[in-house]
């Protein structure tokens, strides 16, 4: 079996608890789990003026800055937490024809995507699929740390969701 079943639980009898309503025994997750939040991407219109606030205000100093062609964008990736934290990644977007330009446009500066590490990218998307879910890839994508798919929001109560598996290069500590 390749999916597997959560437990279901209620803390209706317990009064100063919250009220839970319990799963389905027939709940799935993936297989492998998830590791850990990898990023909270944000999307600017200038990512000198972000930076002004983030490192300048805030004392996070961008780990390195990048361009990232296959997406159009320009990163700057802010560690938190040491080694093997988690990172703000600050997008802009370099061509205004693409997706991630097109959501500046119409929602604004502000929370891009959820990046969430997985230890196998492939099997997260096959199980994600054979869900049902609204997975936006047919094959993992090339990105700045590994590999990674994106969920629609529909499927994360409204939230983009990216999965990722790291490549060797960028493991987390």
């Amino acid at each position: 079996m390749t999916l597997a079943a959560t437990p279901a639980y209620d803390n209706a009898d317990s009064p100063h608890l919250p009220h839970f309503h319990p799963l389905k025994e027939d709940t799935v997750m993936l297989t492998d789990g998830v590791r850990r939040i990898d990023h909270v991407a944000i999307v600017v219109r200038d990512l000198d003026t972000a930076l002004r606030f983030y490192r300048d205000t805030l004392g996070i100093a961008p780990s390195r800055v990048l361009d990232f062609p296959q997406e159009s964008v320009k990163i700057a990736f802010l560690p938190l937490g040491g080694p093997g934290g988690s990172e703000i990644e600050l997008l802009q977007p370099t061509d205004p024809d693409t997706g991630v330009a097109r959501f500046l446009e119409k929602r604004g500066e502000g929370l891009h995507h959820i990046c969430l590490e997985v230890p196998d990218i492939a099997r997260a998307l096959d199980e994600l699929r054979a869900q049902g879910r609204a997975v936006l890839d047919s094959a993992p994508r090339p990105t700045a740390e590994g590999r990674g798919i994106f969920i629609h929001p529909r499927d994360t109560s409204g939230v983009l969701l990216e999965l990722i598996q790291r490549d060797d290069a960028h493991q987390s500590a």
